[in-house]
């Protein structure tokens, strides 16, 4: 044992000192060893005893020195804990209906830094320092994806960051047509068309390269849907496909619709008027063989005819063929004999029913007036008031859909209406049709039409047409 050894130690070294010194100088309580026994002895138990003293002491000291060691011991281990901790890229804590994390003003002590991600303390960790707040890498993370967010750069939008490629993805627009973003212009800004019913958004390049147009609602052909080709080179959408008119003995029941429509107005058309379905290239030439007559450019639609003609309407409808194609289309020359003032009404073949039916009400009032003996009017009253009952017929067709009993329309009329909601889509086509007549920038059909349907809301159809007959104008 260690302090037996200091024992015997400290009794040599003083022997050796006595033998020596004979006394210690510095003690003055120090005495030479006697020559008896008794004094030995009990210089002997002091030796001891202070030997005992000693080692106890050294073990003391000892011991707190382990302790030391365990303490420092124990801050080492929470110091490589934190460590290993900061570099451990677990997700934070996903909380619900919070794709992102808002920086948080909190005050801590200083040489605190507490996440705005998962608000808890990054410790001795890595950290980001952005957007006025300290974040765990793994915590700061793009508001589209969700995956931390390591470039140098990001962006921003409000109070959410974004890769920049989510950010794209987002917010860049897209080109309807060919699916790719719309390019930038030279000047760096994001330029792109929109057609102003539909909000069909595409690169400008689309509308010189040929892309084709559907021929009833205006909306450009993307490059992942297939247009019907007819056979007089016009494209039809295939939502516009749907209700289509196709051929003479299908558009009767329409005209059935329309002259019933007129007769709740009180004014039934007495004499029999054929209702011809052509192609474009038959209409634009019984135009060329009429006198007299206004028509809606770029195309016509839809004529009202005087003369005697021999036109080819459409017998039979054409099939879906191979690449979209319209094909097996039968038609035959019909021959048109001038009984009154109106030989004929001719419409474009294939567009939705109610387009074909807003031109054939037009047309109608074309008739009516020259059946009534309507004196030879400008074009923008004459074509003016016939949008007006387009425009009126449209309107009933909208509230019959929707259920409303709106509209100036006889009873008999409104039961043959009233099948049922239309489609959402044919709502959306009719809603689009009124829009043209309203929004038409043309002198005659436009400004004439607003001019009617101003003369009409203020002292109703009656007087107006009345009106119309006496002066040939408008009534202020």
């Amino acid at each position: 044992m260690d302090w037996i050894k200091k024992v015997f130690k400290g009794r040599a070294d003083k022997f050796s000192e006595r033998h020596y010194h004979g006394r210690y100088a510095e003690d003055p309580q120090f005495y030479a060893p006697s020559g008896t026994g008794d004094a030995w002895q009990e210089l002997e138990n002091e030796e001891i005893d202070r030997a005992i003293a000693l080692s106890l002491l050294e073990e003391s000291q000892e011991g707190r020195k382990v302790i030391d060691d365990e303490s420092q011991l124990k801050e080492d281990e929470q110091l490589a804990r934190a460590i290993q901790e900061s570099l451990n890229f677990e997700p934070p804590p996903r909380y619900e209906n919070a794709n992102t994390y808002q920086p948080i003003s909190v005050h801590f002590p200083m040489g605190y830094r507490i996440c705005a991600g998962c608000n808890t303390e990054i410790g001795h960790g890595r950290f980001l320092n952005c957007l006025n707040a300290f974040w765990h890498p793994e915590c700061f993370r793009c508001h589209g994806c969700n995956l931390p967010i390591s470039d140098y750069e990001f962006s921003m939008s409000g109070n959410y960051c974004f890769h920049k490629p989510c950010y794209k993805e987002r917010y860049h627009p897209k080109c309807d047509v060919c699916n790719h973003f719309i390019p930038t212009n030279p000047a760096g800004l994001i330029e792109y068309r929109a057609h102003p019913f539909w909000i069909q958004k595409y690169c400008p390049s689309h509308e010189h390269d040929g892309t084709p147009r559907c021929c009833s609602c205006e909306r450009m052909e993307a490059e992942d849907t297939g247009y019907v080709a007819l056979d007089d080179g016009r494209k039809l959408c295939l939502e516009c496909l749907d209700s289509a008119v196709m051929d003479t003995k299908e558009c009767q029941p329409l005209y059935l619709d329309i002259q019933e429509f007129y007769e709740g107005l009180n004014m039934k058309v007495e004499q029999e008027v054929p209702l011809l379905l052509v192609e474009r290239q038959a209409l634009n030439e019984a135009r060329e063989g009429e006198k007299n007559g206004h028509y809606h450019m770029p195309e016509t639609r839809g004529l009202c005819l005087s003369e005697e003609q021999t036109v080819s309407t459409i017998l039979r409808r054409p099939r879906l063929g191979t690449g979209n194609r319209a094909v097996g289309m039968i038609t035959e020359p019909y021959k048109l004999t001038r009984r009154c003032e109106v030989t004929a009404i001719l419409v474009l073949y294939g567009l939705p029913r109610l387009l074909t039916g807003s031109i054939l009400a037009h047309e109608m009032m074309h008739a009516w007036m020259r059946l009534q003996g309507f004196r030879t009017l400008s074009q923008d009253v004459e074509e003016g008031i016939c949008q007006v009952l387009a425009h009126m017929w449209l309107l009933t067709q909208l509230e019959s859909a929707s259920g409303s009993n709106a509209g100036p329309t006889s009873s008999s009329a409104s039961s043959r209406l009233k099948k049922g909601k239309r489609p959402e889509f044919e709502r959306k086509l009719g809603e689009f049709f009124k829009h043209q007549i309203e929004s038409d920038t043309s002198p005659v059909y436009g400004d004439g039409f607003r001019a009617g349907y101003q003369a009409v809301c203020k002292y109703g159809l009656r007087r107006t047409l009345e009106h119309i007959r006496m002066t040939g104008r408008f009534p202020d």
